[in-house]
């Protein structure tokens, strides 16, 4: 067994609407208060997706026990001592089969299956392990993240305060990929219609719902029942696919304003400042931690620089983070 392997180790995990993400770490902590979780990683892996609130029993299962697989090698296995999983939807008191309970079950689950047995384990929210990623794992602060979804939180002793946002696609995720994806195929729709300028989010939507084939030619407006027939082809495919699905279409968006397309750039600006707003309602003071995570936020993030700009001004300590999983195993430390 290799020596880095054979001192005690913990497992931390980040499991959100896209995927899930796990880390192994050391469970000596590094010397120093203002260490990055991330600077001890020895291995990683991810899975499908981790909410546990949307996600059965046996895929949440098998999506942690896939990223487990890669992120601790055979050998390292038994030296495993804690483990501890942050989850999107990880609510308490909705039963076995939901939020908390399926969470914590599913993760003792996919240890077993990994041959890790006899380690403490523990799991939470997907706030409170990004807040613990941020440099020095602080324990107060202000997390928001952008990926699938879209959440704000205040949290002091590692305990939510307030929370703004998190209501799904149905209700809320202002701002996130469900919200971004959705309003690509309605400016596609609009301009389709006539409501709303052209845009090349017609080609991308359509590609994305009716084949390559099917797409207009980059700057060529169709005629009137040409519209009219990609608009009712988009519509019917969409309605057949599960609404979370619209958070595919976000990255159309993303490469469309990339592309200097006016619509576009509008939907990603708008994003932001919708984001803002969450933490604005968190009341943030001058010199408070906040983490920005998610796809859409965390490092080379698409909406990470205007998100940024629309901060400045409030003078507080911005700690952009791939994902939750090191701070995921800051807090398994705890449960030794």
């Amino acid at each position: 067994m290799s020596e880095i392997y054979s001192q005690p180790l913990l497992i931390g995990i980040d499991a959100g609407g896209t995927r899930s993400r796990a880390c192994l770490v050391p469970a000596e902590p590094a010397p120093g208060p203002g260490d990055d979780p991330a600077a001890a990683v020895l291995g990683r892996g991810a899975g499908g997706p981790g909410n546990a609130l949307s996600v059965g029993r046996a895929d949440l299962t098998r999506h942690l026990t896939d990223a487990i697989a890669q992120a601790v090698p055979p050998a390292a296995r038994g030296r495993v001592v804690a483990a501890f999983g942050g989850f999107a939807g990880a609510a308490e008191g909705l039963g076995s089969e939901r939020g908390h309970g399926l969470a914590l079950s599913c993760l003792a689950d996919a240890l077993d299956a990994n041959g890790i047995r006899g380690a403490a384990v523990g799991v939470g929210g997907d706030t409170e392990v990004a807040l613990a990623a941020a440099p020095g794992a602080p324990v107060d602060g202000l997390v928001l993240i952008a990926g699938t979804g879209a959440i704000a939180t205040r949290l002091a002793g590692r305990k939510r305060l307030a929370v703004i946002d998190g209501h799904g696609w149905l209700l809320g995720d202002e701002g996130s990929g469900y919200w971004l994806g959705g309003r690509a195929v309605r400016a596609a729709l609009e301009a389709l219609d006539g409501r709303g300028p052209w845009t090349s989010l017609v080609a991308a939507v359509a590609a994305h719902y009716l084949g390559e084939q099917a797409a207009p030619p980059a700057g060529r407006r169709p005629g009137s029942e040409e519209c009219w027939l990609l608009s009712e082809g988009i519509v019917t495919s969409a309605y057949q696919q599960p609404p979370p699905q619209l958070a595919l279409l976000s990255p159309a968006a993303v490469a469309a304003a990339g592309e200097g397309d006016a619509v576009a750039l509008r939907l990603l600006d708008e994003a932001a400042s919708l984001l803002t707003a969450a933490v604005g309602a968190l009341h943030p003071q001058p010199g408070e931690p906040l983490v920005l995570t998610g796809g859409l936020l965390g490092p080379g993030g698409p909406l990470l620089s205007r998100v940024r700009a629309r901060l400045a001004g409030l003078g507080l300590q911005l700690h952009p983070t791939a994902d939750g999983a090191p701070g995921a195993a800051a807090l398994a430390r705890t449960l030794l």
